[in-house]
């Protein structure tokens, strides 16, 4: 009987002399490459093989997008800090936002896909409010229409993908839970963070950063306003309110001691970020939320208990000087003291001058045109010089106040349904007080908008969009969650035609 061939093996292959050729001549060329371009080129080559496994996974499950969105908004601001250069990290959302839209193309590229999910009011609200930017672009007053290609991505283009993925990617029961522990995980991370600036001081990344521009916002009277890994002090006293208000009501609602723990550790942890903060305005997320708590829960007693708490806190910081020697408390005092603020005057005065400007421009004077973006774009015109602190002056200025006033009804009607589900249709306790924390964080951060351009910034932009998606999916969900309740996963398995 003849030999049987044996198949060669990977060691064969490499025992070959033109392997062995073509393998030295690519060592030898990567060796040139380094040697040219230094370490930024070597660790390029260390980073691609595991951006090829990476964009493999999310090919494979596209929800790893979404997942890697909520964890890129949290860190990659923080992150420029600590690379040479100054990268513009930022765009790694619309990266991943693009990259998870084409996942889902190629991995139903042969399969019939239900578009239920995205066929509801809130993406035609979405869509209403990106074509009114797109209309933006024509506005004749712009003076540099560059501008909008950088403004409308955090005013509108981020909505309209994050919350037709979420709606797509996260329609079961379970996502929505991974979505709650990671705001948990990294809500927990950044007040530990904010508490290493406070007691032990910035590291070298933030004290160059500090020393470069930061330090004129950051540091009042000699006082470091913390703000952890994020862009900026305002944005970490927000999403730390908005941490305060989702962890402390998912704490008292959802059932089992682990999520009790993390949860309320992160309502309390929150609350303290916020504190620490420095940041004035953002006292207003857990006012609002709790209050809006209060109604969902429809119970006369906690309404006037939380009517007592919210008394006293205000007389707190409105009639008594309890705690002003710790500079957080003294700083959270001047919000409830609006006389003791010089620059709140300075406000007012710029936006009755603002007032007068627009009064003939009902498109307001085009976007990117106000505040920060237009000194860099049009440092000429008159909108330049008008400080937008507030997230709605800044829309008011650039897109007017048929602008402004679409924006707070999409916002406002997002609220309103959202109650009507919580007060009036959802069944389960569980997914009835998560809706009505995410609205009720969203209702604080339209509040804390009001004194800062917070809404639109990471990771609260990201946080609030796939919130709004989940609450629109909150009946399906609760469905869902009877179900399993009820032991009829299968009957609700047979109604189910989304992903």
């Amino acid at each position: 009987m003849g030999s049987i061939a044996r198949k060669k093996t990977g060691a064969d292959y490499l025992r070959d002399p033109i392997a062995i050729s073509l393998f030295l001549l690519v060592a030898a060329g990567i060796g040139v490459f380094i040697a040219n371009g230094g370490l930024m080129i070597a660790g390029l080559f260390i980073v691609i093989p595991f951006m090829l496994i990476y964009l493999n996974r999310l090919f494979v499950n596209p929800r790893i997008g979404l997942y890697s969105l909520v964890v890129a908004a949290f860190i990659a601001i923080g992150l420029t800090r600590y690379i040479p250069g100054n990268p513009p990290l930022g765009l790694s959302i619309d990266g991943l936002l693009a990259l998870t839209f084409i996942a889902i193309f190629f991995k139903f590229f042969y399969k019939k896909t239900d578009l239920r999910p995205i066929l509801n009011d809130l993406m035609l609200l979405n869509l209403i409010w990106f074509l009114y930017e797109v209309a933006e672009f024509f506005n004749p007053l712009t003076l540099n229409r560059m501008a909008w290609f950088y403004l409308v991505r955090g005013f509108s283009v981020y909505m309209l993908m994050t919350v037709p993925l979420t709606l797509i990617l996260f329609n079961r029961v379970k996502y929505l839970y991974i979505f709650l522990y990671l705001w948990a995980f990294f809500s927990i991370l950044v007040t530990l963070k904010g508490m290493m600036q406070l007691y032990i001081g910035p590291d070298f990344a933030e004290q160059r950063w500090l020393a470069a521009e930061g330090a004129t916002t950051h540091v009042l009277y000699g006082k470091l306003r913390i703000f952890s890994f994020l862009s900026d002090a305002g944005q970490y006293g927000a999403q730390q309110g908005a941490a305060m208000v989702v962890g402390t009501i998912l704490a008292l609602h959802l059932p089992g001691f682990w999520n009790k723990v993390l949860f309320g550790l992160m309502g309390f942890l929150g609350f303290y970020g916020m504190m620490i903060s420095g940041t004035r305005g953002a006292i207003i997320v857990p006012g609002v939320g709790l209050i809006l708590y209060l109604i969902y829960t429809k119970n006369i007693r906690a309404l006037i208990i939380g009517a007592i708490l919210l008394t006293g806190v205000y007389s707190f910081f409105r009639f008594t000087y309890i705690g002003q020697g710790v500079a957080q408390i003294r700083r959270m005092r001047t919000a409830f003291r609006p006389q003791d603020v010089a620059s709140l005057q300075v406000r007012l005065e710029t936006r009755e001058l603002l007032q007068k400007y627009l009064a003939d421009k009902p498109f307001g004077g085009g976007i990117g045109m106000a505040g920060n973006p237009g000194k860099r774009f049009a440092p000429h015109g008159f909108l330049s010089t008008i400080a937008t602190d507030s997230f709605y002056v800044h829309i008011w200025a650039d897109q007017g106040i048929i602008g402004l006033f679409l924006y707070l009804f999409i916002s406002f009607y997002i609220i309103l349904k959202g109650s009507f589900y919580v007060l009036a249709r959802l069944e389960t306790e569980e997914i009835k007080y998560i809706t009505g924390a995410l609205i009720a964080s969203i209702g604080g951060i339209m509040g804390a908008s009001y004194g800062n351009g917070v809404f639109n910034q990471h990771p609260t932009g990201i946080l609030i969009y796939m919130s709004m998606a989940f609450i629109f999916m909150s009946p399906w969900l609760d469905d869902e969650m009877l179900a399993i309740k009820n032991k009829n996963k299968e009957i609700f398995r047979k109604k189910e035609k989304w992903i």
